[in-house]
């Protein structure tokens, strides 16, 4: 798998998304080149193939495979990323409990540019298309992406595009095997391996259903799986940091504005059900 994303993109979202679909040599020469980006843009090729235990050979295909022409190209991407993190970079934290939650947001803030680093127009349009035209939606969305799938169902819901979503994971593969090829299950997974999460994902797909996923890995099973995958770089960078940290923020936030664009797309239905819901909730606030 190549990178097919933004051609802005920076080196480490590229190797955030596509990290765990690279053959076992070239995930070496990506690891390595994560591990310490300002290092690696002073290695040549050769010294890079050489540090991480691989042929030159190896490494330049490694870079054609994150969207570069060569090694060359990848180098001075890496230097522009260091520069701009050098540019962006914050300062240490004081130490108190409140500094903490300051640097992890302002990390945050630093990472929203590799959020939408391997999207594509062709990609999310088929995707809000597919999630418009369906005649059943069925969230699946298991282990710590639960909170993500009640608010996917909440919101979709609440722009008058109904969808399923249940807790229970058995319940989710029982609901899919029921779907029909008109009908969407679309699927959670910031690692894209959560067991459960793919069981629902096969029992649709065996019942003709499209399967539509958000997650953070390309590449991933839950990605190979589906129709439409829109992946979401992990903030943390990495499969390690996505186990550890658990985020699902970039996630979320896209959700939010594919929301957004759904109500677009859905012209006057859309925005008369969201009209609708504001005059709901205008009826439960009290002066």
């Amino acid at each position: 798998m190549t990178w097919t994303g933004a051609d802005n993109a920076f080196p480490s979202a590229r190797i955030a998304s596509l990290s765990r679909s690279l053959q076992p040599s070239e995930r070496t020469v990506v690891q390595t080149i994560a591990a310490e980006l300002a290092a690696a843009v002073e290695l040549t090729a050769q010294e890079l193939a050489e540090q991480a235990g691989v042929g030159r050979a190896t490494v330049v295909r490694t870079a054609q495979a994150l969207g570069y022409e060569g090694y060359p190209q990848l180098r001075v991407a890496l230097a522009l990323e260091v520069a701009t993190l050098d540019l962006e970079s914050k300062p240490a934290s004081d130490g108190t409990m409140l500094g903490s939650i300051v640097n992890a947001v302002e990390q945050f803030r630093s990472s929203l540019a590799h959020v939408t680093a391997a999207l594509t127009e062709a990609d999310v349009v088929d995707f809000i298309t597919r999630l418009d035209v369906a005649d059943r939606v069925l969230i699946a969305a298991n282990g710590l992406s639960v909170p993500l799938g009640l608010d996917i169902a909440l919101r979709l819901s609440a722009v008058g595009r109904s969808a399923e979503y249940f807790p229970d994971t058995l319940a989710q593969e029982i609901s899919a095997s029921q779907l029909t090829p008109s009908s969407v299950c679309l699927v959670a997974s910031g690692s894209g391996a959560n067991t459960a999460t793919l069981n629902v994902a096969r029992a649709a797909k065996g019942a003709g259903a499209q399967v539509l996923s958000l997650t953070s890995f390309a590449g991933s099973p839950v990605a190979q799986i589906s129709d439409v995958s829109l992946v979401v770089p992990s903030i943390e960078g990495s499969f390690h940091g996505e186990l550890v940290h658990t985020s699902r923020a970039s996630l979320t936030l896209i959700v939010e504005v594919l929301v957004d664009a759904l109500v677009i797309q859905r012209g006057d239905r859309g925005r008369d059900a969201k009209a609708a819901v504001l005059s709901v909730i205008g009826r439960t606030l009290a002066e």
